[in-house]
């Protein structure tokens, strides 16, 4: 694409296009500049249109956003997500060079709006290029920046070290490589001298602005903008070590950092909250920088520690007070708690202070504020991330909590002590005015709740706090069971959450009591409160004695399961829950432990099934999907189990909404539909109803194996249909089709283990008349992946599949088979990889079956194999039975081939519920140690004196004496 005349209206109408408010010109528009972003010098094209003052400011913006996401997607390239998508075409060399060379002259020419997304898209570039191919750029930015800070035009100085600040990025997340230190040695070189001369030149242009009285608002505004991108720079450039420049230079760094910290610009922080925000983004900043040298220097930055915690501190009493301070505040308090941890936690000792901390830091950011309440009331989902789940770790109210966590690290007694007499004192004010002070109750809830203590590998916590058993009679029980269950519904919230984290200490027959209280508040018209209490109920249920029997049991949920179930289902219909993955997950978790009745069966999968319905027309959570389907599984695995006439009537209800599935090709359900296909058809005695023949041959064509998510779930299915139909596959040429999905798995190591798995359940399922025909065929494909990728997998694969063969066919037709496609194949088969793959199963079902069917060859292949073979397999088959698997099975080397599978947007997950119960095929052997000994000591009495010599030749020492171990312990002799 040329840059002409015609170039430059064609874009520029398309871009004014884009804007419209008319949805058709939009489309022509965006589809347009979608084909013309295909041809070469696109991108330039548009920088061009960007760089052109005659075009209509909001034009050029529109082109500029366009110009940064076409760098994102073809500066260089990611496959495409679907494999029957086009790759997306990568710029090319000659053009990524011109646009460097003008970008950065470009963006500091631009206007603000613009800037940032030249930036951004500088950015882009910089992600692939910098430094090592693109060296030009930090010389060019430094030179701008002399030029302009010189010129006091701060607004593109910022703009300069925005686009540092993003490059830079990168040595804060990124592991440390011997490549990425050499790229921070290169910015440091580069970057560490002028970045501190920048901020002094900015230091004293702050100071003389203050000095003289006279200091612009939006000049100073810029000023200090330009200091928080120098000091987020800082912290890039230290965060994997302390560079030596910077050592070197601490005290002029330090000393301004404090003086921001302590010094006020009343022109910016009395004349409204823009003002203030910007000034405490700045010490923000600082404290995130100082943060940095207390973890990383802590002895270099020990002589600045305590006029840094002063700073703090005075801020912090002052910032605690305001909402809309929380980026301070939270970085601010990380910092003390820094300190509270390391050795000099000294600072924190005297008692004055831990009431200074108790009363003017920690219970003003952990009180409610009202943009808790409209978080609450607002986005339900958000609150309960923030509030159960544990993501809240940079709000105010979590932090204030880490730092009394920091300092009982030290000072556990006096923080108990002080911590208890503020819960205390909370309660009180709450007591004298229930209705006005209701937050001091939850402030105390809180406090108990956050500083409570996990104990390691459960679900139980302590607290030295309270005594739980009072504290929930006295402050928990009566907001459960209150009897407006729309009241105060933040503190029902935190009685519930209290409920739920001290389940473990509190007497079963006191959760008992209180529990149908807990179902009432599934009726409250609060989200956050009827999840909480489906959170409750759920997480009860999991409660276990002894570490394995279960507290709650179906006789207990019984009197009451009826209205649980209801007011659970009517949850979901209620705004903003209709996809509430706690109710869906509470329901899954009853229906695991109740006593299922036919009339509850019946209601549960009536209310199951039109919630899938409605979910089909636009699946958008999907956690709340795993759940419903789960909760269908259970419901039939445990309903149908007990009552089997049940199974047609759920087939009844089921069969119209996995039709719908698969009719309107809802993708994402694929996989849950067909493993519930797959349970259902494993519940049904044969023969097979009627209607899943239909299924089965649709199962069989090949479009329905083309994603890769659907693989496992119609194996599972072909399974079941293998297992229950295996007469049905000997008709209309079935058995060619299922041989043909077996040959197409088995060549792709992403899938061959369900190849495999097709594989075995023909074999275990069939008579050898029927498959006969087929090995050659089988083997083939078996041979071909031999040759061509075999992986470890697919060899411990290979055993157990030759296993199995040998087992329920014979050793001779296994022999026999192999031989016709390639003479003496199968010898060098057993001697290559059965004997040294043997000893890398896994699994208790296929270590059963693969040390019994290799005895079997041992004891029954003296004419085929020769003693040497013989003797390594016993030794492989030792060593498969008494090692423990660690010693045995190395870490998996196999690469995995990344392009079978990368870019499907959905993904298989296993249903728990609807999982099959793994088949023995050797029922009628109990102990494969014993069958192993038994059969070599019948096998030795036919020729005493071979084995011993046999075993001595062939078996490693330490195998020579598990063998003998063996022997005694069955009483049996290898003579």
């Amino acid at each position: 694409m040329e840059w002409n005349p015609e170039t430059a209206q064609f874009l520029s109408q398309c871009f004014l296009n884009t804007l419209s408010p008319l949805p058709e010109p939009r489309r022509r528009a965006e589809t347009a500049l979608s084909e013309a972003s295909e041809r070469s010098n696109y991108g330039l094209a548009v920088l061009h249109l960007v760089a052109e003052p005659s075009v209509d400011e909001q034009i050029r913006q529109s082109a500029a956003v366009n110009f940064k996401n076409h760098l994102k997607a073809r500066w260089a390239p990611s496959p495409p997500k679907e494999p029957n998508l086009p790759a997306l075409n990568p710029i090319s060399d000659p053009e990524k060079e011109l646009i460097k060379s003008l970008i950065v002259s470009l963006m500091l020419k631009s206007s603000p709006k613009i800037q940032s997304q030249l930036s951004e898209a500088l950015a882009v570039i910089g992600k692939h290029d910098f430094p090592k191919a693109w060296q030009s750029l930090l010389p060019e930015l430094v030179a701008n920046l002399d030029t302009l800070t010189q010129a006091n035009d701060y607004a593109s100085v910022n703009g300069v070290l925005a686009t540092i600040n993003s490059l830079f990025k990168k040595f804060r997340y990124q592991f440390k490589t011997n490549e990425l230190l050499l790229d921070l040695k290169y910015c440091l070189d580069n970057f560490a001298k002028p970045l501190l001369e920048v901020f002094k030149r900015t230091v004293n242009l702050i100071d003389q602005a203050v000095a003289c009285g006279a200091a612009n608002a939006a000049t100073l505004k810029l000023y200090i903008e330009s200091q928080r991108l120098c000091c987020r720079i800082f912290y890039s450039l230290n965060f994997q070590e302390l560079p030596e420049f910077f050592e070197d230079h601490m005290d002029e760094w330090m000393i301004e950092f404090k003086k921001y910290l302590t010094v006020k610009y009343p022109v910016l922080e009395d004349t409204g909250d823009d003002g203030l925000a910007v000034v405490d983004g700045l010490r923000a900043a600082v404290c995130e920088n100082i943060g940095l040298y207390m973890e990383k220097e802590e002895e270099l930055f020990q002589k600045y520690l305590s006029g840094f915690v002063e700073a703090v501190w005075s801020l912090l009493v002052a910032s605690s007070a305001s909402s809309s301070r929380e980026r301070l505040t939270v970085t601010a308090i990380k910092f003390l708690t820094t300190v509270s941890t390391s050795v000099h936690h000294i600072l924190f000792e005297r008692d004055d202070i831990l009431e200074q901390i108790c009363q003017s830091i920690v219970i003003p950011n952990v009180m409610l504020r009202d943009e808790d309440e409209e978080l609450f009331e607002m986005n339900y989902i958000e609150f309960i991330r923030r509030d159960m789940e544990g993501s809240d770790l940079d709000t105010r109210r979590r932090i204030a909590c880490e730092l009394l966590k920091g300092i009982g690290m030290h000072y556990k007694d006096k923080v108990t002590a002080k911590v208890s007499l503020q819960i205390q004192n909370c309660l009180g004010l709450f007591s004298q005015n229930p209705d006005a002070n209701w937050k001091y109750k939850d402030c105390a809830i809180y406090l108990v709740v956050s500083l409570a203590t996990k104990k390691a590998g459960g679900s139980s916590v302590s607290t030295d706090l309270v005594d739980v058993e009072n504290f929930f009679g006295s402050v928990i029980v009566p907001e459960l069971q209150s009897r407006d269950v729309n009241a105060f519904p933040m503190l029902k919230a935190g009685a519930l959450k209290f409920f739920t984290m001290f389940r473990n200490q509190l007497s079963k027959a006191v959760a008992m009591a209180l529990l149908p209280d807990v179902v009432r508040f599934l009726a409250s018209e609060s989200n956050v409160v009827h999840s909480y209490a489906a959170s409750c109920i759920e997480k009860l249920l999991l409660v276990k004695d002894d570490g394995t029997r279960a507290r709650y049991t179906a006789a207990d949920i019984s009197p009451f399961l009826l209205v649980l179930m209801t007011n659970l289902f009517s949850a979901l219909e209620k705004p903003e829950s209709e996809e509430n993955q706690y109710i869906m997950k509470c329901i899954m978790r009853v229906l695991g432990a109740a006593e299922i009745s036919r009339d509850v069966a019946s209601a549960c999968i009536t209310g199951l099934t039109n919630v899938l319905n409605r979910v089909c027309e636009n699946p958008k959570n999907p956690i709340f999907n795993h759940y419903l389907f789960e909760s269908v599984a259970v419901l039939i695995r445990r309903a149908c189990e007990r009552d089997p006439t049940l199974i047609s009537a759920f087939e009844g209800s089921l069969f119209p909404s996995l039709q719908m599935v698969l009719a309107k090709d809802v993708s994402e359900f694929f996989p849950y539909a067909f493993q519930l296909l797959a349970q259902l058809v494993e519940l049904n005695r044969p023969p097979v109803p009627q209607h899943y023949v239909q299924i089965f041959e649709i199962l069989l064509l090949p479009e329905s194996w083309k994603k890769s998510a659907n693989v496992p779930a119609l194996v599972r299915l072909l399974q079941a249909f293998l297992r229950k139909a295996p007469h049905e596959l000997n008709q209309q040429g079935r058995l060619s089709n299922v041989l043909g999905i077996f040959n197409t798995l088995i060549s792709s190591p992403s899938t061959d283990d369900q190849g495999f798995y097709v594989l075995n359940t023909v074999i275990e399922n069939l008579g050898y008349d029927v498959i006969s025909p087929f090995m050659g065929h089988i083997w083939v494909s078996l041979f071909n992946r031999l040759q061509h990728g075999r992986t470890v997998k697919f060899l411990k694969n290979l055993v157990i599949f030759m296993s199995l063969f040998l087992v329920k066919h014979g050793l001779q037709n296994l022999v026999v088979s192999m031989n016709a496609v390639q003479k003496d194949v199968f010898q060098t088969i057993v001697e290559q990889f059965w004997v040294l793959n043997l000893k890398l199963i896994t699994g208790s079902v296929e270590l059963k079956l693969t040390s019994v069917a290799s005895t079997k060859l041992i004891c029954e292949s003296s004419t085929l194999l020769d003693p040497k073979v013989r003797g390594k397999m016993l030794d492989s088959i030792v060593t498969l039975l008494s090692r423990p698997e660690e010693e045995r099975v190395l870490d998996e080397t196999d690469v995995p081939d990344f392009g079978e599978t990368v870019g499907y947007n959905a993904t298989f997950v296993h249903l728990y519920n609807a999982g099959k119960k793994e088949e023995d095929p050797l029922k009628e052997v109990n102990d494969p140690k014993q069958y192993l000994v038994a059969s070599m000591a019948n096998l030795a009495a036919l020729s005493p004196g071979t084995y011993p010599q046999l075993i001595r030749e062939n078996l490693e020492p330490a195998n020579q004496t598990a063998l003998l171990q063996l022997c005694s312990s069955y009483n049996l002799s290898i003579l």
